[in-house]
């Protein structure tokens, strides 16, 4: 059995704690590994290490750190492969989609190379007679993030990439359950030529957690995961004076108005909803085809969409539509809010739930399912179920559909298809949510936009990457500086004013 490790102060680190998490195959059912979880006191010693680190490397110009980026790019690109293979035997999602995982997480990488001008402060000559102004943007010090299964590669590096371009040294917690990839993303960080100490790895459950939340030398954290427990890391990092930001779940709707483009409504439905097996926080669970004739005519192009999806291990080669979810628990919850629906009165379309994959009986595979007829007081309405799952709630009217993602507590994602303008713009001026598509099914922003949802989606001020990541990671101090030019008047005892 192979027993995993953390990455602390440049190299493989075994556990200390004596305790271990099991690590799957999700295709085969079969324990692949075990996965030491930190102790407290080895979360300590790493947070140590990061602080000892972590000035020489503030002390580094923005635009070497740069470099270091700059070479983790293209160390990215070398070892893709690998990356992408490791991901998939961990987490279950097929090669292309894992190779996707990398590239989204590189594209912020590349984003963060141009640290030397998003770090730039501003500056006022002559504020006052002899007086100038300037702030500028200063590391915090050891920043963390605690990342979900989900995207074991691309989630990472959406938080270490600006913590260090900016000057942090950064403590990672991952997901237990697919703990690799980030662990060879932190070596390839370091023949990058990234100190050591200042991206450290250490694996680990609450235990874990709640040592970062309580460490006094941790200044940021960033989270992402199920919304209860973003609840509870931003409302216990908060109150020990810790910047953080927490990413939760969602329930994502997508508008199909009666002139939108059928087939390409149905595509993207399909796309967005079953890939990765709905394991996507930003995957389309809901579709809200607007009156009646819409929804006959959306359903009827699903369906067989639906039923030619192709499900199996990512080893049977790139043509696979998704592969397993992660867990055994994972596809019991599915399957369990599944038969809720049917209990509740939603009719069951396309049934997934005796799927069987010859030769992976004992795999965490799901097969894809279709409820039409869902009303907004189902479970599988109301609940994240994180699957291959899609429920069509009908509305009667634009106003109808609108309001049913504006009233949903989520907020993360949205999208409309239509072919008219002003709808859209509509749609896109008035919804209360975070990321919106018009024609685009899963509206992830690039990494030189903000990702972030409203509502119960996001707690905190700042998105994750593009321009607020370095805000983010940063604190700005502003400098107020006068060079005496041989006047010496005395003390002055009241507020300066503009005269």
């Amino acid at each position: 059995m192979q027993e995993l490790s953390h990455y602390i102060d440049g190299a493989r680190v075994a556990g200390a704690s004596g305790r271990l998490a099991e690590v799957f195959n999700p295709a085969t059912g079969e324990v692949q590994a075990q996965v030491p979880l930190a102790s407290t006191d080895e979360v300590n010693r790493a947070v140590e290490i990061a602080a000892a680190a972590q000035p020489g490397w503030a002390a580094t110009n923005p635009q070497r750190r740069a470099r270091v980026l700059m070479k983790f790019v293209a160390l990215l690109n070398r070892d893709m492969d690998k990356l992408a293979e490791a991901l998939s035997r961990e987490h279950g999602k097929t090669l292309p989609d894992a190779a996707g995982d990398v590239q989204r997480g590189l594209e912020v990488v590349e984003f963060c190379i141009g640290a030397p001008h998003h770090l730039k402060g501003e500056f006022t000559d002559s504020a006052g007679p002899g007086i100038d102004m300037y702030s500028m943007r200063q590391p915090l010090g050891v920043t963390a993030g605690i990342t979900p299964f989900n995207f074991p590669a691309m989630i990472p590096m959406w938080m270490f990439a600006p913590a260090i371009a900016c000057g942090n040294a950064f403590i990672l917690k991952p997901s237990e359950r697919d703990p690799s990839v980030p662990i060879m993303l932190a070596e390839l960080m370091e023949e990058a030529g990234l100190p050591k100490g200042v991206l450290q790895v250490v694996n680990g459950d609450k235990e874990a957690v709640d040592a970062i939340l309580h460490h006094p030398v941790i200044q940021s954290i960033g989270f992402v995961g199920s919304t209860p427990i973003a609840q509870y890391i931003y409302g216990t990092g908060c109150a020990n004076g810790k910047r953080v930001q927490c990413f939760g779940g969602a329930k994502n709707h997508m508008i199909v108005m009666p002139d939108a483009d059928m087939d390409q409504a149905a595509d993207a439905l399909v796309g967005s909803g079953y890939g990765a097996a709905g394991e996507r926080c930003m995957a389309i669970s809901v579709a809200v085809p607007v009156g009646d004739q819409t929804a006959d005519r959306l359903v009827e192009k699903l369906i067989p969409r639906i039923e030619k999806l192709k499900v199996g291990p990512y080893t049977a080669g790139n043509d696979v539509d998704y592969g397993p979810v992660v867990t055994a628990a994972a596809k019991e919850k599915i399957l369990g809010l599944v038969q809720s629906g049917v209990d509740q009165g939603a009719e069951l379309v396309v049934d997934g739930r005796d799927f069987q994959l010859q030769g992976y009986e004992d795999g965490f595979f799901v097969g894809p399912h279709l409820f039409d007829r869902v009303t907004k007081d189902m479970d599988i309405y109301t609940q994240e179920i994180f699957g291959p799952v899609l429920s069509t709630v009908r509305a009667q009217s634009y106003d109808e559909a609108l309001s049913l993602a504006m009233d949903h507590e989520y907020g993360n994602g949205t999208a409309i298809f239509t072919r008219d303008g002003d709808t859209a713009r509509d749609f896109a001026q008035r919804i209360n949510i975070g990321m919106v598509g018009v024609n685009v099914p899963i509206p992830v922003p690039l990494a030189y936009h903000t990702f972030g949802g409203w509502k119960k989606s996001m707690f905190g001020d700042l998105n994750q990457h593009g321009p607020d990541a370095f805000r983010f990671y940063t604190r700005t101090k502003t400098v107020t500086a006068r060079w005496p030019s041989g006047i010496k008047e005395g003390g002055e005892f009241s507020i300066p004013v503009m005269e």
